[in-house]
């Protein structure tokens, strides 16, 4: 008995060889490509490491504020300064959602503030009113409200929850998630409340990305 012996044409294996190695090429390209544009953005990032934006409450004024039932009703005008501190770095505010808080309760529903752009060490005036009307209150509110008036200040947390990207040159990052906390404190004579109450002293708001 005999055995044939056969092998592939040699046109055969070298097109299979010329295949091969174009798709090493592009593969090659493409992951050089990308692991330059990773490390041009690493770069920029960790080069310009932008600072968080600065806020500051420039007025607070309460035009209704009855937290002693188990409904809450209250009205809060609100007036803030976003700052960014950055020589390089724009920042764009995509969604801007502010409320009022006392003792840890939410006493207004959220409000949506407009996006915008902000420039190199540009400051912006954000204004909200904060309203909420008929919303579930915990029971010690009322017992905590009596004790601020006999203390004769009244002091309310303003949040803000952002989502902003910053922007270098034609390079835009992802979206962050930005907390805004603000304290504001009051003037509250004792005895019965009376509103408007107002605060223009300003104060200073912590941040967290």
């Amino acid at each position: 008995m005999s055995r044939v012996l056969s092998s592939p044409p040699q046109h055969c294996a070298r097109r299979g060889l010329n295949t091969d190695t174009r798709y090493k090429k592009l593969l090659f390209a493409f992951v050089t490509t990308l692991t330059s544009f990773l490390a041009l953005a690493l770069l920029v990032w960790l080069i310009l490491h932008p600072a968080k934006p600065q806020f500051t409450v420039k007025e607070a004024d309460i035009n209704q504020l009855n937290l002693s039932g188990p409904r809450l009703n209250s009205s809060i005008q609100l007036t803030l300064l976003a700052k960014n501190p950055n020589g390089k770095v724009g920042i764009y505010y995509d969604d801007l959602q502010a409320y009022a808080a006392y003792k840890g309760q939410q006493i207004t529903v959220e409000s949506a503030l407009p996006p915008f752009y902000q420039g190199h060490q540009h400051s912006d005036l954000l204004t909200a009113s904060l309203v909420g009307n008929g919303l579930p209150g915990a029971a010690s509110l009322g017992y905590q409200v009596g004790r601020d008036q006999r203390a004769g200040k009244l002091v309310l947390s303003l949040k803000v929850n952002v989502q902003l990207r910053w922007k270098v040159g034609n390079w835009v990052s992802r979206q962050y998630a930005l907390h805004v906390n603000c304290v504001v404190v009051m003037a509250f004579q004792p005895g019965a409340l009376v509103t408007p109450l107002s605060s223009k002293q300003g104060s200073w708001c912590s941040t967290s990305i």
